[in-house]
């Protein structure tokens, strides 16, 4: 694995922790207004709704990183979609940014000095989230540079894969016209032996030829 595709992995596991907090929230906030049959406000629905999406893409992505790997460009480009869309819900929650959400009294009483602390849960938790789509939209945009940086190096992975199977076709190729050649050039050798091993014979009978004719004239002179 790449040090790209380790990065990657590593800061989804991160937006699964950031989201899966923002989901149980704001969860909490929808089934108090369905409960009480209530239509829930924009500004916890849009970023109930894309954080919904958010985690389960990030859940996909990471269970099935292989094929999602050969797919980079495009979930980068999803990514940079849930920026956009994280963008927006946290902008509908920047009012809770003004909210004063604890209370700090202190006094004295029967009993002596005290310290009164009370926060309000809701407003707690709405500036939770607040926070943490911030994160997010952080992590997610890190997360589409990554998986540029994953998509690029996987197409210079298959370029250098297609190369080398080239150069082996060629090379085996290549051995095999060797191969045929150093056949060829071993039978024409062994032809030409053969042809050069024929005419010898011929040769030989022709001297005997002579030397015998030679012989018979000698006699006659004699």
């Amino acid at each position: 694995m790449a040090l790209s595709g380790f990065l990657f992995l590593s800061w989804r596991l991160f937006e699964l922790l950031i989201l899966i907090p923002i989901v149980g929230m704001l969860s909490y906030f929808v089934h108090q207004y369905v409960h009480a049959n209530l239509l829930t406000p924009d500004y916890i629905l849009v970023l109930f709704i894309v954080s919904v999406i958010a985690l389960a893409w990030a859940v996909f992505t990471t269970i099935d990183y292989l094929r999602a790997r050969h797919d980079a460009l495009f979930v980068g480009l999803f990514d940079l979609g849930l920026v956009g869309a994280l963008i927006a819900g946290v902008y509908y929650l920047r009012f809770v940014t003004h909210e004063n959400c604890t209370s700090l009294s202190s006094g004295l009483g029967n009993g002596g000095f005290y310290l009164d602390f009370s926060a309000n849960k809701q407003c707690t938790m709405l500036k939770a989230c607040f926070a943490l789509g911030i994160i997010a939209i952080l992590a997610f945009f890190v997360t589409f540079l990554l998986a540029l940086l994953v998509a690029r190096n996987h197409r210079n992975d298959n370029r250098d894969r297609v190369v080398v199977k080239r150069e082996y076709r060629s090379s085996s190729h290549n051995h095999s016209r060797q191969r045929s050649r150093s056949r060829g050039g071993a039978g024409g050798s062994q032809r030409g032996s053969r042809d050069m091993g024929y005419g010898r014979p011929a040769v030989g009978g022709g001297e005997r030829r002579t030397s015998r004719r030679s012989s018979q004239r000698r006699e006659y002179m004699v």
